[in-house]
Parts: C-alpha cells; sequence; structure tokens
C-alpha cells in the first residue's frame, strides 16, 4: 500500500475509516488496528461499533500539512 500523496490528502472526506488512514500515515494494517485498540493511534479517532473513524483534519495536522482555510487554495485549486 502506497502512501497518501498531498492531493489525496486535500482530497479526503471530514472523516475516513482507519485503513485510509492508515494508508496516509504509511502503516500497515495490523499495525494500524493494533494501535487503535489499545488506544494509542496517533490521531483521535471516532469510534462507532466496532468501526473506526479518523477525522481528517487530523491527519493533516499529524503530517504538519496546512489545512486549507477558505483563503487559502487547495492543491486541486492551485494546479
Amino acid at each position: 500500500m502506497r502512501p497518501l500523496t498531498i492531493t489525496e490528502l486535500y482530497a479526503l472526506p471530514a472523516a475516513v475509516d482507519l485503513m485510509t488512514a492508515a494508508q496516509a500515515l504509511n502503516m500497515g494494517r495490523t499495525t494500524a488496528y493494533e494501535l487503535a485498540k489499545n488506544g494509542q493511534f496517533p490521531c483521535k479517532l471516532i469510534r462507532y461499533g466496532d468501526t473506526y473513524r479518523v477525522p481528517a483534519a487530523e491527519i493533516l495536522r499529524l503530517l504538519n500539512v496546512p489545512i486549507p482555510s477558505k483563503e487559502t487554495p487547495t492543491a486541486t485549486e492551485v494546479e
């Protein structure tokens, strides 16, 4: 699984599944679920039953990628 590009990161919906978050962080499935289960995943997790969701803004913050605002064009708007 390859990590996500900046353009792909900016295209993420507000919350993503754990595997998409793991892909953005270049992390494997087993590690992602282990960290989530132990409360050690590096981003805030939202749990719905046995499903995890990760806010995209948390992923962007962790990776030090600027969070777009209305005044800041996104990568797709610049191209």
